[in-house]
């Protein structure tokens, strides 16, 4: 394998065996042919996918009353132009904050992937960035960070100068296990807080980092007004949270949220996925939650609350790559809009005009899908149906027709017989309308029901210029 990463796997405990077991053969890699007239590269054709964690220290702050409350967001190179990828949640008054949201990339080992990380001041709740206070940004490539696996960088203003002392640091983590943790947890008890009210209670779990410091992996939901909350259940990938060590260290702080971002510390306790896992079966696990000042302080004090783990759940998350592999083949059933509105096929406005070049709007979103589809299936039988035309010979108006005019057998042979039973049927069939594909969607809904009855699962795809693609998938 090319992976840039050293990945380390530790003994798995028996109980949760099969669940905890690590996949006999990631598909952490996907083979990338070389482009034409490049110099083969081998096993150095590779993709994995790379989660980023971001923090920030010592951030402008652009606030007159208080702090800022910065987020980050994540802009790819495309063609010369920077694209917003994703953004992080916002941080309230914090000048050092560690975001919770990750940025999840394809890292393509044999490419020049460009990243810009830039940081704002949220001051109102629009979406535009220009709407936001700038506090730096840091450029470079994906490569660079995933090298060096965790760096430290000045953060920058527009002209190139610092952006006073702000720093900003990225660690990389390659998601090669594609095991999945779902925790449903809930407080008993937890310490009053506020002083004219209860707690406002929530969790933040970490994991220890290479450098020995405690990585920030999730941050759950506020629950407001209570000392006994219940949070929503949250899934996270195994690797994020113990990079697929079910015996590696968790420490799992919980706070009571103030507006100001000055937090109150309750209490923390440390865990396993090994220790998690026995909350199962209806049956919980309930950890102590320890202020260590508290406990040292008070010869009497047992805790600061009871957190209680409901239920941990591990499986797996497989991707598209995994089905394909697994022997899933993709198919397409074609939906063409034959109604008035597209215009009469003879005027060069119409989508169906067939041009000089012998292809049209709807042509060339029949190629543009079929083409790639085709590769993934074994028959290349593909269904064409049209919908909103007058037939012939008694010119009534159908809405779900073969356009090969064989309703026993609609399947076309490749996205060549898709496009030539297209352009046969169009001299003989009147557009006209509603535009009503209803009865397609429930044919293709007719045909995955049966398919399920077999040792197959489809879902078809309805494709047309006007009109949202849905895949299919038979396995």
């Amino acid at each position: 394998m090319c992976s840039p990463f050293r990945v380390s796997r530790s003994f798995l405990p028996e109980d949760c065996q099969e669940l905890l077991l690590p996949p006999p053969t990631p598909m952490a890699y996907i083979p990338t042919p070389p482009a034409a007239g490049a110099a083969p590269m081998g096993s150095q054709y590779c993709v994995c996918k790379v989660e980023l964690s971001v923090s920030g220290q010592n951030l402008l702050d652009r606030d007159v009353t208080s702090k800022s409350d910065p987020f980050c967001v994540l802009f790819t190179e495309n063609n010369g132009r920077w694209m917003e990828y994703d953004r992080t949640e916002t941080a309230v008054n914090n000048l050092n904050p560690a975001f919770s949201k990750k940025f999840v990339l394809d890292y393509h080992f044999e490419e020049v992937q460009k990243l810009k990380f830039a940081l704002f001041d949220q001051d109102k709740s629009s979406m535009q960035l220009d709407e936001h206070d700038f506090l730096g940004q840091f450029s470079c490539s994906l490569g660079t960070i995933v090298s060096s696996k965790k760096i430290t960088r000045p953060l920058l203003l527009m002209n190139d100068k610092p952006a006073g002392k702000g720093l900003i640091t990225i660690v990389a983590q390659e998601l090669s296990d594609n095991r999945v943790i779902t925790l449903s947890l809930a407080g008993r008890k937890l310490d009053k807080k506020d002083l004219f009210g209860k707690s406002d209670p929530f969790l933040e779990f970490y994991k220890p980092g290479d450098d020995g410091k405690w990585l920030l992996v999730h941050r759950t939901e506020v629950i407001k007004y209570t000392l006994d909350p219940v949070w929503k259940p949250f899934t996270v990938p195994l690797v994020s949270l113990c990079d697929g060590d079910m015996e590696k260290p968790i420490q799992v702080m919980c706070y009571d949220y103030d507006n100001d971002g000055g937090h109150d510390f309750i209490g923390e306790f440390q865990t396993s996925v090994s220790q998690m896992c026995k909350a199962r079966d209806g049956v919980p696990l309930e950890l102590e939650c320890i202020n260590p000042k508290k406990q040292k302080k008070k010869k009497s004090y047992r805790n600061s609350g009871i957190i209680i783990l409901r239920s941990c759940k591990i499986h797996r998350d497989y991707s598209f790559l995994d089905y394909i592999l697994g022997g899933c083949q993709l198919m397409f059933t074609v939906g063409i809009d034959f109604t008035a509105s597209n215009g009469n096929p003879l005027d060069p406005s119409s989508l169906h005009y067939i041009n000089p070049m012998g292809t049209n709007e709807y042509l060339s979103a029949i190629w543009a899908v079929g083409q790639i589809i085709q590769d993934y299936d074994s028959d290349k039988m593909f269904p064409a149906l049209g919908f909103g035309a007058q037939l012939p010979p008694d010119w009534k108006v159908s809405h779900e027709f073969a356009i090969n005019f064989n309703p026993t057998n609609p399947f076309c042979s490749g996205v060549d017989g898709i496009a030539q039973a297209y352009s046969a049927c169009l001299p003989h069939i009147r557009f006209y309308g509603p535009t009503n594909f209803s009865p397609i969607v429930n044919h293709v809904a007719r045909f995955a029901a049966q398919a399920t009855q077999q040792q197959t699962a489809t879902v078809k795809k309805l494709s047309s210029p006007n009109q949202e693609k849905r895949c299919r998938g038979r396995s």
